[in-house]
């Protein structure tokens, strides 16, 4: 079986290069901060989409040595109370904790102990831990804690936190973590301890306030540590921002300093400071009333370039050669002058992150079916399933308890992450021929071919139907799909004949040669190309559409702006025929083929009966199509311009809560 490449139908507004370049740009020039105070300017790179504030993998040091991945290949969890975090955080196998809303730790200022693999992210913007850390034991490693608030552990009457440990997060000889989009605020004693010897770290996007101990980093001797730290706002904060002790390598760039707490403090009041026999890089941050913006030991090195310097007082040192951080690692840097504004904007939690999750094959997980499995029943976030180029021979079920998945190929073209298998229903029945099901709602397919390569003229089998796809979730997209198989390659159904499930399948190619769409579920196939394949007949090689709608239904299946292709001889195939599956009469047939190219193969009466049901009594329509095979006939129902006004994508999908996928981009 061949089909079309990914060759997608243009959109509106699709694809416009160089948006965000000339956002940021504009961004500059409407804050008319320029060049103010630079020192020796650093080159400002081309920022990258603003997609990549957002993605799920680390970069800097935490990516290096074999990277951070946390949870991932383990399940998904949600916790909403102390007990549950805890369990899941100290368990040995790897988990990714979804934190939905603030959990208030009992007794004040205890941790929770997290182990080696594990992600911790907050749902939305509404995880938060209170009056309590994390805490990261010796010898643990590939932890990831994103998109949370950690807060209002300090000790009221106690500013310099002589009496207490209560850290945000506190980690000792660890290795490979990521802390990224956090807010930390009012917390004793420091926000962030990195110390004795932990290793590969990155600090990102953070938001650090309303402290004196901010974020430090070393408690050792040893010169072992590698650490990044960008993107991070220190706001209302005394001290340690950071403070770097004895870390072979510290890359800190485009932070933003602002607004520091105390600056009457002489000596204790200061941004960044290069301790020991640290080798610090600053690169394009942005220091606004700040004392000591950035300070070095006489046995440290540092150098800076291109940073913004605003109201700032004190030490400026430079010493040294440090290291070059490109020698380890690329990083995007942005222009010193915009850090304050795109600070503020990406910096802290974020819905964008705590309202999806990645789980991605086989990196994370072997096989389709083992990350659908990861996915938590009830879940209630996007999960992006995310499949790596390849041929994943498996069948796949997405049960209904799991809804709210998508399946994303993550190659250049549907073409290249395939989804195959080969039973037909002899063995396990039509439904149980499929190669992927679809319970659930709120289901998305992106750039995936699912393919049956049974192969029906090898065999003489009783029951040859072999599903590629089937579907009987409600809210199913899929985009840039293909379908491959023979008869029976995509049903879109629903759980019962009276409940109306959608479906919106656009861009994408469909093949087949007997009822290769067919079902009960409203289903609108837009801008694609459905393929009628050739069984060597004469006179009769098949039919494009089985639809089966509920009677109550008016909207069954909608073709429009498509195009139907095949290689079968003149006059061949047919248009559809309606099934009443078990006889059942309340199955009444309803198609309309609308604005779409027919070839020389459909016939000129296109319709047909099954069963002992005449297609006479179902709905079946056409309006407006052209091509060879559009002629229009005595057998050929068209509709009039009235109803073809009610007869629109938005009118089958709508439904009572106004589903409207097609108005995406």
């Amino acid at each position: 079986m061949t089909h079309f490449r990914g060759k997608r139908l243009p959109r509106p507004g699709h694809g416009r290069p160089g948006t965000v370049v000339a956002a940021v740009i504009g961004l500059v020039a409407a804050l008319g901060l320029g060049a103010v105070g630079q020192a020796r300017a650093a080159p400002a790179e081309r920022p990258a989409p603003d997609a990549s504030r957002w993605s799920d993998r680390p970069h800097g040091f935490a990516s290096l040595a074999g990277g951070t991945t946390g949870g991932a290949g383990g399940r998904v969890v949600t916790v909403t109370d102390q007990a549950a975090l805890a369990e899941y955080a100290a368990a040995p196998e790897p988990y990714v904790i979804r934190v939905r809303g603030a959990i208030t730790v009992e007794p004040f200022g205890a941790g929770i102990e997290v182990a080696s693999d594990k992600t911790i992210v907050g749902v939305g913007t509404s995880g938060e831990l209170v009056r309590g850390e994390f805490r990261l034991a010796p010898g643990t490693h590939n932890v990831i804690i994103r998109n949370m608030t950690i807060r209002d552990s300090a000790v009221e009457g106690d500013w310099d936190c002589k009496e207490t440990d209560f850290d945000g997060i506190q980690m000792d000889t660890v290795h490979h973590v990521w802390i990224d989009h956090n807010r930390f605020s009012r917390i004793c004693d420091g926000q962030l301890d990195i110390r004795k010897d932990s290793e590969y770290v990155t600090v990102s996007y953070n938001r650090f306030e309303n402290n004196n101990k901010t974020f430090g980093l070393g408690w050792t001797t040893n010169v072992r540590t590698q650490i990044t730290v960008d993107h991070n706002w220190f706001r209302n904060t005394k001290q340690r921002n950071p403070s770097v002790d004895n870390a072979a390598y510290a890359h800190l760039y485009n932070n933003y300093l602002s607004a520091q707490a105390d600056p009457g403090d002489p000596v204790w009041t200061y941004g960044n400071w290069s301790r020991g026999r640290t080798r610090m890089v600053i690169e394009n941050s942005f220091y606004d009333r700040v004392q000591h913006p950035y300070q070095a030991d006489a046995t440290a090195e540092l150098v800076q370039r291109g940073s913004v310097l605003r109201n700032t007082t004190g030490r400026h040192d430079e010493r040294g050669e440090a290291f070059d951080p490109r020698a380890f690692y690329a990083y995007r840097l942005d222009p010193a002058a915009a850090v304050p504004a795109l600070v503020k904007r990406f910096s802290g939690p974020q819905r964008r992150i705590g309202d999806s999750v990645t789980l991605r094959v086989p990196a994370d997980h072997p096989t389709v079916q083992a990350a659908v499995d990861a996915v938590p029943d009830g879940n209630d976030v996007p999960v992006t399933i995310a499949i790596a180029p390849g041929t994943y021979r498996e069948k796949v079920v997405v049960p209904a308890a799991k809804p709210k998945i998508v399946l994303q190929g993550t190659g250049q073209d549907r073409s290249d992450t395939v989804i195959v298998y080969d039973t037909p229903a002899a063995y396990g029945g039509s439904t149980g021929s499929a190669t992927v099901r679809i319970a659930a709602d709120d289901v998305t397919a992106r750039r995936l071919t699912f393919s049956n390569d049974f192969d029906e003229a090898a065999h003489d089998l009783d029951g040859e139907q072999a599903l590629a796809m089937k579907t009987t979730g409600d809210r199913i997209v899929f985009e840039d799909t293909a379908f491959l198989g023979n008869q029976d390659t995509l049903m879109t159904d629903s759980p019962k004949l009276t409940t109306v499930s959608r479906v919106y399948i656009r861009d994408s190619y469909i093949e087949g040669d007997v009822d290769f769409i067919y079902g009960r579920a409203t289903t609108v196939i837009e801008h694609s190309v459905i393929r009628a394949l050739s069984r060597g007949s004469a006179t009769n090689n098949g039919y494009v559409t089985a639809a089966s709608t509920w009677t109550g239904n008016p909207y069954g299946f909608l073709i429009t702006g498509s195009r139907i292709v095949s290689d079968a001889p003149a006059g061949t195939f047919h248009l559809g025929r309606p099934w009443h599956p078990g006889g059942e009469p309340d199955a009444v047939a309803q198609v309309l083929i609308r604005d779409t190219e027919l070839p020389a193969a459909i016939k000129s009466s296109p319709w047909t009966d099954m069963s002992g049901f005449s297609w006479r009594d179902a709905r079946f329509a056409e309006y407006r199509n052209h091509g060879p095979g559009a002629a229009v006939t005595a057998d050929r129902p068209q509709l009039g311009e009235d109803a073809a006004r009610a007869y629109t994508v938005a009118a089958y999908l709508e439904g009572t809560d106004d589903w409207a996928p097609h108005t995406r981009p």
